[in-house]
């Protein structure tokens, strides 16, 4: 019964916070206000932390129960709780990261009048990705899925003074929701095919069609957790505040597409077809994702690209038949990723300024801040023995394997995933390491509005106005994640850990050799680039395809021409048959019926006279008829 209490609590805890966060009075000032908020969303987090430790910690069996709570004709809808192990991890690195940005935001946006609305949207945020990871019914699920999809709405439009947030926002629901019309009606298939929307009831089905339901059910996948076709939104989701970047990156939203293949693989383990299909689609995001990164000068936005590509080397592990290997790698995305923007935020704090080419020499005047990124983008290119070596390395020992034919995937399928996720490690090192080189090193390159200094070290020092780490607030966050950074791929050798999420153990083979070449040359090539024309950006060596990856090989404009426009079109034509031919009919009936009316009023007012001599003239004319009718017959 406790473990019951706890099981629930964990989702509700955050999202009751989260709708009392919403009913805060006004107060006698927004800074009184702004306190209880900051308690209340704090506390939050930090209670459903523990509630997840204790469940970890305290539950020998996993914890599940559920009660029926309405049904639709003869299928059933249960409210409850299923926590396994696997479960619980992910819980965990949510509420972490979770109370993480509650944290750093109290002094990032300490300036911010709608910061109360802010933390308890976050907080309803927390608590809908929590559920979808508890939840013991698809219903239940789809409940978490589509609030997400609200909370992300608010949230990355949440600065209004920004022109491009509100915009960013609209995208982000409308790409997610063609995809949600998928997962809906692939959830409808499954429910009725197992007669239940229970999880556990519809694993141990043979749903019919089943390839179908799986593949509505990647469209869902593609837009949460942004997958090609479905991805573009995610890169303009950096009009958000930074901390939601973190949240929506690492933790929330774009892992919850993985988890629910994680959750629902047994059913993806028996069609192949569904597996191919996430096998390309992986293959495709993580090289697209990459390439477009290496060519951003937004710090955000090569972020927000290596997030696309590393989501799809957790798709790939999927789609090669090794869930936990995507479920490692989700761990420890999550956390050198909230490392990274969290870290980067730290960054556009001190120089005011998104964008690479404004920043440059930063190293020494953010000491604790370059040394997070330092952590950070090494586990993001899978330097050894950071968290990201193992769980990549997992990934490619994997795809390697199913090359071989081992594993429910065709062997073709296997191929593709490796290749690509080869080139990915070379990718990911090279844009990793400019990303390093060209903000950290070097001279700064212009002045900013919070940065009035001079283009060498000598200024620095003589400005008090110089950049400088963040505030505690906003730098202890940073710091507290460098740990499971480097230290939780060390987890893979723990039996209980390996146990919980059916890993194996680290393989250490000779095929990993090959990965740390690609990482070496291009993490090396970047390098080089950088030394031998100093102050060049090493993104110049593109060429002309520097523009083609920035715009993310133009995906957004060729969807616009062949979706945006033909569907605006087609609205547009509808309202014109809609104005001209359906009102026009109705609107004539009722003109027509109205002006007969008039004729007929205005007869009946006729004078005597003029009357009479209307029904003579009537009953002469029916008299006529009448005979004529009566001699023809």
């Amino acid at each position: 019964m406790i473990a019951q209490v706890f099981g629930t609590a964990l989702f509700g805890v955050p999202v009751l916070v989260g709708l009392l966060g919403l009913l805060l009075p006004p107060g006698d000032n927004g800074r009184y206000r702004r306190r209880r908020a900051a308690r209340l969303a704090v506390a939050g987090a930090v209670l459903a932390l523990a509630d997840a430790v204790f469940l970890l910690l305290a539950a020998d069996d996993p914890v599940e129960y559920g009660v029926e709570v309405v049904r639709f004709g003869e299928l059933p809808v249960t409210f409850g709780v299923s926590l396994g192990p696997a479960a619980l991890y992910v819980a965990l690195a949510v509420t972490v990261v979770a109370l993480a940005v509650q944290v750093y935001s109290v002094s990032y946006l300490h300036d911010d009048s709608r910061y109360a609305p802010y933390a308890a949207q976050v907080s309803i945020f927390t608590g809908a990705m929590l559920l979808v990871v508890s939840a013991n019914d698809l219903i239940m699920l789809l409940v978490g899925w589509e609030v997400m999809g609200i909370c992300s709405y608010l949230l990355i439009g949440h600065d209004r003074r920004l022109p491009e947030a509100p915009r960013a926002a609209v995208k982000a629901f409308l790409v997610t929701r063609v995809g949600d019309v998928g997962f809906l009606l692939g959830i409808a298939f499954l429910g009725i095919s197992a007669g239940s929307f229970e999880i556990s009831a519809v694993l141990a089905s043979s749903p019919a069609h089943l390839t179908v339901a799986l593949l509505l059910i990647l469209a869902g996948v593609a837009g949460k957790s942004a997958q090609f076709p479905l991805h573009t939104w995610l890169p303009d989701a950096m009009a958000g505040p930074t901390p939601i970047s973190a949240l929506i990156h690492a933790a929330t939203m774009v892992a919850a597409g993985v988890y629910v293949v994680f959750r629902l693989f047994p059913l993806f383990a028996d069609s192949p077809g569904a597996l191919a299909v996430l096998g390309v689609m992986a293959a495709i995001t993580l090289l697209l994702g990459a390439l477009a990164a290496t060519a951003q000068d937004d710090i955000k936005r090569v972020l927000a690209w290596s997030t696309v590509s590393q989501i799809g080397y957790m798709t790939g592990a999927l789609a090669v038949g090794v869930p936990a290997a995507a479920l490692f790698h989700l761990l420890t995305h999550a956390a050198f990723k909230a490392l990274l923007f969290l870290a980067a935020g730290g960054v556009i704090h001190a120089v005011g300024t998104n964008l690479m080419s404004r920043m440059g020499g930063l190293r020494t005047h953010l000491p604790a801040t370059f040394w997070a990124f330092v952590v950070g983008l090494g586990a993001l290119a899978g330097l050894p023995p950071l968290a990201g070596f193992w769980s990549k390395e997992n990934v490619l020992v994997a795809a390697a394997h199913a090359t071989e034919g081992h594993g429910p995937a065709p062997a073709w399928v296997g191929w593709v995933v490796w290749l690509a996720a080869l080139l990915g490690v070379g990718i990911t090192a090279w844009y990793s390491t400019r990303l390093l080189l060209r903000t950290f090193f070097g001279h700064a390159r212009a002045r900013t509005e919070q940065w009035h200094v001079g283009f060498d070290d000598a200024a620095y020092e003589r400005d008090p106005g110089a950049p400088h780490d963040p505030p505690r607030l906003m730098l202890w966050p940073v710091l507290l994640l460098t740990v499971p950074t480097v230290l939780l791929g060390l987890a893979a050798f723990l039996p209980g850990f390996r146990s919980a999420l059916e890993l194996d153990a680290p393989h250490l083979e000779i095929s990993i050799v090959l990965p740390l070449l690609l990482l070496a040359l291009g993490a090396g090539s970047a390098w080089w680039l950088w030394h031998t024309a100093p102050g060049v950006d090493p993104a110049q060596a593109l060429g002309r395809l520097r523009p083609f990856f920035a715009a993310g090989f133009r995906i957004d404009e060729i969807q616009d021409r062949l979706v945006v426009r033909p569907v605006r079109a087609l609205a547009a034509a509808l309202r014109l048959v809609d104005e001209r031919v359906v009102d026009a009919a109705v609107e004539g009936t009722g003109t027509s019926t109205t002006r007969l009316g008039q004729v007929l009023a205005t007869a009946h007012r006729a004078a005597l006279p003029r009357a009479a001599v209307a029904v003579f003239a009537g009953a002469l004319v029916l008299g006529v008829v009448a005979a004529i009718y009566g001699a023809a017959s």
